[in-house]
């Protein structure tokens, strides 16, 4: 429980959580790397235990979610592959792309994960943690729960965030860490010190960078009226090296049009 109220959080790009599924695959995630080689994921190299425990009480949380969106499992990298439980089908037998549900935010920390590996290959144990449970146990606050119109919007958010914090810093303690590491992950949950914390920022990067990988489609043909305020909002959000990254996505021919009329008019 926290001591104290914390600052209402700036609105996240990613697609809330009442919206229905996506149906369709899900983008691919960037091109493989040496950073999405299996020998570099943390729970493999690490000699502390606590942080392969942490990431597997997180996953299995987040595998909790019932909303399920389609992914070709064979374009999550090996490692993250690999990890799945059993009854998900092992991508290596399949010929082809082959789309699986997925719980939405075990895939959505995953693809979280990706991204702050390969912004920050050498990332902070603290960050790689956080990345897996910046949005833990998110279906089990509904918006629906609070009243409609921008008040409810961030009284819902800051819910979450609490939440999200609860859950994290629970688990991590389970796993064995002590309060030093239980608030250096928190802070990041939390994005204490966004645009002056060069962690913290990462990770609103790696959250950008999600949402437009891989609901950035789906947001345009679900919300057209948004779209442009939202982009520009995104851009906004990240620095230098966020942006970067973001230019090296392909995105649809859609997407490149709302994306030049946001920064036109940023």
């Amino acid at each position: 429980a926290m001591d104290k109220p914390l600052p209402p959080p700036q609105a996240q790009p990613e697609l809330q959580p009442e919206l229905q599924p996506m149906t369709a695959p899900l983008a691919a995630p960037v091109a493989a790397s040496p950073a999405n080689d299996p020998a570099n994921d943390p729970a493999s190299k690490a000699d502390d235990p606590r942080l392969a425990a942490a990431l597997a009480l997180f996953d299995d949380y987040n595998r909790r979610d019932p909303t399920l969106v389609e992914h070709q499992v064979e374009s999550l990298p090996q490692n993250q592959v690999e990890s799945q439980p059993p009854h998900q089908v092992d991508s290596k037998s399949l010929p082809g792309p082959h789309p699986q549900p997925h719980p939405q935010e075990w895939l959505h920390a995953r693809f979280l994960d990706a991204w702050i590996t390969r912004l920050a290959p050498q990332a902070s144990e603290a960050l790689r943690l956080a990345a897996r449970c910046q949005h833990i146990g998110r279906w089990e606050i509904p918006r629906s729960r609070f009243p409609e119109g921008l008040a409810g919007y961030v009284q819902w958010r800051t819910a979450l965030m609490h939440h999200h914090v609860e859950v994290a810093s629970r688990l991590l303690t389970t796993a064995g860490y002590g309060p030093e590491m239980v608030d250096a992950v928190a802070r990041i949950v939390r994005k204490d010190g966004l645009k002056r914390d060069p962690e913290v920022q990462c990770m609103e990067n790696a959250l950008c960078l999600v949402f437009l990988e891989h609901q950035y489609d789906d947001f345009c043909q679900r919300y057209p009226d948004k779209v442009v305020e939202v982009l520009r909002k995104t851009w906004q959000k990240m620095d230098d090296a966020g942006r970067a990254a973001a230019g090296s996505l392909a995105l649809s021919a859609r997407g490149q049009e709302y994306l030049k009329k946001a920064l036109a008019e940023a």
